[in-house]
């Protein structure tokens, strides 16, 4: 999967994308890579149908901070997209 350039104003001003919910398996991989060649001055949205809590000391670990928010599923079955905007520390 790649991480796709994101513009959605009422979300975050995160220039990268990376929708967890679409990545068959574990995401871990794949959210490392993306956060790898991260520059500076841009943040990576991860969207992910849970709070990734298990994440949070790995990013703080690694350098990066964090801002998480959540909202209902446009979906409309009660569920909850949760947005994680991440950024190097």
């Amino acid at each position: 999967m790649s991480v796709d350039q994101f513009d959605r104003a009422d979300q975050s001003d995160a220039g990268r994308r990376l929708d967890a919910r679409e990545i068959d398996g574990e995401p871990f991989g794949e959210i490392m890579a993306a956060l790898e060649d991260l520059p500076d001055d841009e943040s990576l949205l991860l969207v992910n149908s849970f709070e990734p809590e298990p994440l949070y000391d790995v990013l703080e670990r690694r350098g990066f901070r964090y801002e998480t928010t959540s909202e209902e599923s446009a979906e409309g079955d009660g569920s909850t997209v949760w947005y994680v905007e991440i950024a190097r520390a």
